[in-house]
């Protein structure tokens, strides 16, 4: 008999080729699968679970200290013209009132509700480096050390990007507001990766992946320096394309639309993971899906700052692959982006079929996509050797319960929220079960302790 530590049984697993059910599964103490099967196994006790696991989801796009703000950026002021420019003014007097302790405080209650939602990976894109001075604190990466502390508190995988933030827009020096994420040449930004890559190698739940903010945010020549000399095994993310403006700028200054400048200056492929990707030619758009880089999309975010509309209905029958994100956190929920993925297409093309077999494609794009935004390759949803992580949905829920096989993962990502997540497991444990945070009551504490000294 195997001794694995742990056994559980769901009614289903999701498997990449088919349900599982009922589905078994068995742990070592590290979490890893070591047993997967329809069988039962030969053990004295299995946790038998009413649900139906899904691989957890993988959030490939977060700036955590922007938590501190959702929901207070909402009153506009009668004929003002608030947009995206006004709303990151908003983001930058919040960026200036954080210290080490709110922002680990306010990551750590993000996250947990990340966990609770699904989530059960996040790529943290990074910026908020230095003090309130725009000094280097005299631990380099003490921001990028709290947010680790943050992920280990609520129990969440992370991948730590730091970000290149060298200027103020195209040609622009940086403003005063963003002195906290300033790096003002590629040899202070590699001093920074190096020692967060430190930092990542003591954290098991850990890994590392490189950025560049965007293309208004560093020179054009070192952002060819950055991509040529960083690392050349881990992911590469950067912003591009988020804003008609931004579009706008770069043609000025660039000669060239932002996807274009990508496009021509580099070989794109799948280590590359472009954030929004909003305004896009359909050139662009198909150019982008054949190259091989992955779009990351942030739906909530996007509807919230008014960015527009990705055509992600042309870049999927072109083979693009893309993954999701909360970035501003304004939204949470991975089943509600991605349902807005796809019906903002439905509003465009007036069609209900944006992709054929539409949950199956729209969940398996985003998990494997999603996965390699956090430097990991697996295409299994679950593989023996692999951490078992997994979110699992309530199998007594009316509309889940009353689903036949063929219609129950639509079921789950059209008709679910929130309420009928069980739980989630990271590394073989519950981090969250019955809708409760392991370490909920320390976790909100402290961060509506730090919140209440924001003024924002």
């Amino acid at each position: 008999m195997h001794s694995y530590i742990k056994y559980y049984q769901f009614k289903g697993m999701l498997l990449s080729e088919r349900w599982l059910s009922p589905g078994f599964v068995g742990v070592d103490e590290a979490g890893v699968i070591k047993y997967i099967s329809d069988i039962r196994p030969q053990a004295a006790a299995i946790e038998a679970v009413q649900g139906y696991a899904l691989p957890g989801f993988q959030n490939a796009h977060s700036h955590a200290f922007q938590y501190a703000m959702a929901g207070m950026a909402e009153r506009h002021a009668p004929g003002a013209a608030d947009d995206f420019w006004s709303w990151r003014e908003a983001m930058y007097h919040c960026a200036l009132s954080l210290d080490p302790d709110q922002v680990e405080a306010v990551a750590a209650m993000l996250y947990a509700e990340m966990l609770r939602k699904g989530y059960t990976h996040v790529a943290e894109f990074h910026y908020l480096h230095h003090d309130k001075d725009g000094q280097p604190y005299s631990n380099l990466p003490e921001m990028g050390e709290r947010l680790i502390a943050a992920a280990t508190t609520a129990g969440i995988n992370i991948t730590l990007i730091p970000v290149f933030y060298q200027k103020g827009g195209f040609g622009k020096e940086p403003q005063p507001r963003q002195r906290r994420f300033i790096s003002p040449t590629v040899d202070d930004y590699f001093h920074l990766l190096d020692d967060s890559a430190t930092l990542v190698a003591n954290h098991s739940q850990a890994s590392l992946g490189f950025s560049v903010h965007s293309l208004r945010a560093v020179d054009a020549k070192d952002i060819l320096s950055a991509f040529e000399q960083g690392p050349k095994n881990i992911p590469f993310h950067l912003h591009a394309a988020e804003q008609l403006k931004e579009v706008e700028d770069c043609v000025a200054y660039l000669k060239q639309r932002p996807i274009e400048w990508l496009l021509n200056n580099f070989t794109l492929d799948g280590r590359f993971h472009i954030v929004h990707c909003t305004h896009m030619t359909d050139e662009e758009t198909t150019s982008l899906a054949k190259s091989g880089a992955h779009a990351v999309l942030c739906p909530g975010t996007e509807g919230n700052l008014g960015d527009g509309i990705f055509n992600l209905t042309k870049f999927a029958q072109q083979g693009g692959s893309w993954s999701i994100g909360t970035d501003s956190h304004i939204s949470l929920n991975p089943l509600e982006d991605l349902r807005w993925l796809d019906y903002a297409q439905r509003f465009t093309t007036h069609k209900r079929n944006t992709f054929d077999d539409g949950a199956r494609v729209l969940f398996e794009r985003t998990l494997l996509a999603g996965r390699k935004a956090m430097g990991n390759s697996q295409k299994e949803y679950f593989a023996i050797n692999a951490p078992f992580d997994a979110v699992v949905y309530n199998a007594k829920s009316p509309l889940i319960a009353q689903a036949s096989t063929n219609n129950l993962l639509p079921a789950i990502l059209y008709t679910s929220d929130a309420s009928d997540v069980l739980g989630t497991i990271v590394h073989g444990r519950w981090i969250v079960k019955n809708q409760h945070h392991a370490h909920t009551e320390r976790i909100t504490s402290n961060f509506l302790q730090a919140v209440k000294r924001l003024t924002l």
